[in-house]
């Protein structure tokens, strides 16, 4: 008999769900993809609209699981049966499943729900995962609770326990993406920051057109923003409150152009660039009290910060060798080691929250590429190529990479493209306008 184990329920806030999986789980079983492999064949899903209990939760219904789909099929690790091809429509929850109808249709998992509203502005949402070759579920069923706004985070979280439980990887749906919103001919671009869901939905604008700009980055918890602005007339590094859209300037020497920050493991501090004459730094400052400490003293420019999941070392862009490569040091600062050796040049690295890779930007034979390596700098892998791919991000498992791509021309536009580490399942992440600089949350909370 499976058991349903409730998620804490939000009933007000749309943005404010809570996740409480399950302990234990059943064998899942053969419904199982190594996705460490080259190729991978998708396996075939059938995802039945979702039971509407309620009457007026119909279209709710088919919406979420709609966006189930999408996220599942946007891996490229699945394919959707059609429902045109189900025999036997899933009429009741609480039915058993007719395993042999979907094993004539050759799906390997089925997934199934219902959704209930309480007439207040309250939804619940209700699934199980089964495999449908070893007539089997996978795991327990899961209950979730919100209000009818959070709809699209709820339905993100069950594809994210869908994916999770087939794949062994851990989710990455529920989050969203903060980047650079670009308007207008590309010798009057307007720029603005803007965060949505990280597959394009729910755009909100954080800042006007009134200032470029520039590398916006997530806090370890998702509710603050580090940006560079040119609203001084110089690159000045700028704090956002998600929730609230409240910014400050941090207490940096008055006239010293900052810019390329991001925050530590623990949100506590940030590394960041300080560019005086032709020279560069990295420093690193205290939020709290403001303090801060030069990290590098090199006549190289030095930029691009990234620390370790674990917060022990930092990987950067320098100059110091000649052009641009990527080098680690010690948090503190302290001897760095160049990591990068391969023709081109290296810049905006990135590290994996895996801990394992470092994601980069490298220009070589005319191309931009988006690569990873290892943290020793083994391992170089391309996973893209075009006229112009910059600035890598992570998705919060470490699985996918975002990152802009810009279109060759006087009128070329900015767009953001999501790849897996494999290389494979490149594509477009849909945005109303140009976008560029994207930067991944951690899971929402």
């Amino acid at each position: 008999m499976t058991r349903f184990t409730s998620f804490a329920c939000a009933a007000l806030a749309a943005l404010s769900l809570m996740a409480a999986l399950p302990a234990h789980a059943q064998d899942p079983g053969p419904l199982k993809i190594d996705i460490t492999q080259g190729v991978i064949e998708p396996v075939p899903l059938a995802i039945p609209d979702f039971i509407a209990e309620t009457a007026d939760a119909a279209e709710m219904a088919r919406q979420i699981s709609d966006v189930i789909a999408a996220d599942l099929v946007g891996t490229g690790l699945f394919r959707e049966i059609p429902p045109s091809a189900h025999i036997a429509p899933v009429t009741s929850f609480n039915a058993p499943v007719s395993y042999a109808d979907w094993k004539a249709i050759n799906a390997q998992g089925l997934v199934t729900g219902a959704v209930t509203t309480d007439g207040a502005g309250n939804l619940t949402v209700k699934f199980r995962v089964f495999d449908v070759f070893a007539d089997v579920p996978l795991g327990e069923g899961l209950q979730l609770g919100g209000s009818e706004r959070s709809w699209r985070r709820i339905a993100h979280k069950v594809a994210d326990v869908v994916y999770s439980r087939i794949t062994g990887e851990g989710p990455y749906f529920d989050s969203r993406t903060v980047f650079v919103h670009e308007t207008g001919p590309k010798n009057d671009r307007k720029k603005r920051l803007a965060i949505m869901d990280y597959d394009g939905a729910n755009v909100q604008f954080l800042t006007d057109e009134s200032t470029i700009v520039l590398s916006p980055r997530f806090s370890p918890t998702g509710d603050r923003v580090l940006y560079t602005s040119y609203e001084s007339g110089f690159p000045q590094i700028m704090m956002i409150d998600v929730g609230t859209v409240t910014r400050r300037a941090l207490p940096v020497p008055a006239e010293s152009m900052t810019f390329a920050p991001r925050f530590s493991p623990d949100g506590k501090s940030i590394v960041y660039s300080v560019a005086s004459g032709s020279n560069t730094d990295l420093y690193r400052m205290d939020i709290a009290t403001g303090q801060s400490a030069r990290l590098t003293a090199t006549p190289a420019i030095e930029t691009a910060p990234s620390y370790s999941p674990d917060g022990s070392q930092i990987v950067f862009e320098s100059d110091r060798s000649g052009n641009q490569q990527l080098y680690i040091m010690p948090a503190n600062g302290g001897e760095a080691k160049r990591i990068s050796f391969g023709q081109g040049r290296y810049g905006t690295p990135v590290w994996s929250p895996r801990g394992d890779l470092i994601a980069f930007t490298k220009q070589a034979n005319g191309r931009f590429h988006i690569g990873v390596m290892r943290t020793d700098g083994s391992e170089e892998r391309l996973l893209t190529a075009s006229f112009l791919d910059e600035g890598p991000t992570w998705s919060p498992n470490g699985r996918v990479i975002m990152f802009s791509r810009e279109t060759q021309g006087a009128g070329g536009e900015s767009a953001l493209y999501t790849v897996d580490i494999s290389g494979r399942n490149l594509k477009r992440v849909p945005t109303n306008a140009g976008a560029s600089d994207p930067a991944w949350s951690p899971l929402l909370r």
